[in-house]
């Protein structure tokens, strides 16, 4: 059986929960995954990219400059409709990961069955688009089956639907464990020590402050802050001698940058984009 996977987030950009679950489905399941547009593109088109080995195929709507917004879904729906007949696909699960992608299902054939994973609360994040707890409520009407990633999620949703469960993610052990054995990278070198390090996405749910007043209370101790900035401005970071912003990190490398670590952080705040969240961090750094 085929899977369909309608998901926020790029396939590149962070090796994460939808990427684990997928890649692992995909040694028995053609798998695509459908990314959400890219608009302003110099021509209309849909990229279709291997990942995996060959194993999943990454779809993105390009929508050309010159498209009118009326006829943005449309397109998609078109470009769509196109490569799903071609690819022949007809027996397959529709797996979610956003309530704001339900409007590409119309270019889809019915599905054999509708699974939704709520890996977080969306709504809680910055820029979330203002119907999408609507849009919710009308993919848990339609959903088979229900996924939350976290326990305050499950808690939060199990009386909006009667087939949810609590599933919480895991991690790659075996990928992780390296660290305990792995050498780290060579420019740690010129980094002191105590190193304290954290990787992850860099957003509203990071702590600036928390940071700040660490690097400034303990300047003898080495922060190695590794992952992607987003819907924040970088220039809020604080910067100090002692604080260390690699950037994004590919995933394979991430356990020798845990290696090279004495503490491994989790600098999140208390806010409303947190309440929901489990990290997976956690079991990560372990």
């Amino acid at each position: 059986m085929d899977i369909i996977c309608l998901c926020h987030l790029r396939w590149d950009f962070v090796f994460q929960r939808p990427q684990h679950l997928l890649s692992r489905f995909a040694k028995n399941n053609r798998v695509y995954f459908i990314e959400e547009p890219i608009f302003g593109a110099p021509v209309t088109r849909l990229a279709a990219e291997s990942r995996m080995d060959g194993t999943i195929v990454v779809l993105t709507c390009h929508i050309g400059e010159n498209a009118p917004p009326i006829e943005h879904q449309s397109i998609q729906e078109d470009l769509l409709n196109d490569f799903i007949s071609e690819a022949k696909v007809s027996d397959f699960i529709l797996w979610y990961y956003t309530p704001m992608a339900m409007e590409l299902a119309g270019a889809l054939p019915e599905p054999a069955l509708i699974v939704y994973d709520c890996m977080d609360e969306l709504s809680a994040f910055r820029f979330a688009p203002p119907d999408i707890q609507e849009r919710e409520l009308h993919l848990l009407a339609v959903a088979d089956l229900v996924f939350t990633g976290g326990h305050s999620l499950y808690e939060a949703k199990k009386h909006l639907h009667g087939n949810i469960h609590f599933f919480p993610s895991s991690i790659d052990k075996a990928h992780f464990g390296k660290a305990r054995t792995a050498e780290p990278p060579a420019n740690y070198a010129m980094i002191g020590k105590p190193r304290i390090g954290f990787f992850g996405v860099i957003d509203e749910r990071f702590d600036v402050d928390l940071i700040s007043a660490l690097a400034a209370s303990r300047p003898d101790w080495h922060f190695i802050i590794i992952g992607p900035v987003v819907k924040i401005d970088a220039s809020i970071l604080p910067r100090a001698s002692n604080l260390h912003y690699p950037g994004s990190q590919p995933y394979e490398v991430l356990p020798s940058h845990l290696s090279g670590w004495d503490v491994a952080l989790i600098p999140f705040a208390i806010n409303e984009s947190t309440a929901f969240i489990s990290p997976t961090k956690t079991p990560e750094y372990l």
